[in-house]
């Protein structure tokens, strides 16, 4: 809560410029890229290795799997990743405490996906402050899912912003239907969401080309990008030229 009983709100997303945002998902502390959030694809540099290649961009999502899929924690190698670079930080947030944790060590938000669903999220929202937080919203075949995209929840996207408006500083928003398939999103989809919240959005899931990448961008959606910069399908010096734009 922030002053006067009143819930701190975002900013604006028609204050701040949108960006290209490369991402680092680790898993047993190496950087991976998982299809579908299930098959792992491919196996990166080292997590600082690849922080280094990211120089200039000016946030970095990292997703802890591990903490994700209840299998430890990678949180030596989140602190130091965000020691050195603007992090956004998300994997296993179900609890107050565990986006404390991810506070304590450097993370410039959290990000809470399966959580924001249930009662714990008063909560987080209580302990870290509404500020400090992305909501995940995961879509596929036009619902919501959680717990790993295996649980299907009987609400869309759209009507989840709504529900968050006050309680979040922006969406990470998933088209999980394309996710990690390097086949292209839905800009439609994406620009129906833009229309339906002032709040920071994020874009994630099957983004594979430039023309991806200047349209949501040019919808004032920040770009979260994965399986194409490992695959060398996208360039990074072309991607942070866009988003320095």
């Amino acid at each position: 809560m922030c002053g006067a009983g009143k819930v701190c709100g975002a900013t604006m997303s028609d204050s701040r410029k949108s960006i290209v945002v490369p991402c680092i998902d680790i898993q047993d502390g190496k950087v991976v890229q998982l299809v579908q959030g299930r098959t792992k694809a491919l196996e990166g540099p080292d997590p600082l290795e690849m922080l280094e290649r990211f120089a200039g961009f000016e946030e970095i999502q990292v997703i802890d799997l591990d903490a994700a899929m209840g299998n430890g924690d990678n949180a030596s190698i989140i602190e130091m990743l965000a020691s050195r670079a603007k992090c956004r930080v998300g994997g296993g947030v179900r609890t107050p405490e565990r986006a404390a944790q991810l506070i304590d060590l450097g993370a410039h938000r959290v990000i809470v996906g399966t959580a924001a669903f249930t009662p714990a999220y008063s909560k987080i929202v209580e302990r870290v402050k509404a500020q400090n937080i992305l909501v995940a919203l995961d879509s596929l075949a036009g619902k919501v899912v959680v717990d790993g995209w295996t649980t299907t929840l009987n609400t869309t996207a759209q009507e989840s912003l709504a529900q968050f408006s006050q309680l979040c500083s922006g969406f990470l928003c998933t088209y999980v239907d394309k996710e990690g398939m390097m086949q292209g999103t839905d800009l439609e989809w994406f620009a129906q969401l833009r229309s339906a919240t002032k709040l920071e959005i994020t874009a994630a899931g099957g983004i594979t080309t430039l023309d991806d990448v200047r349209a949501l961008l040019a919808l004032n959606i920040d770009v979260a990008i994965g399986m194409a910069i490992y695959t060398g399908g996208l360039s990074l010096a072309e991607l942070l030229t866009l988003s320095s734009k």
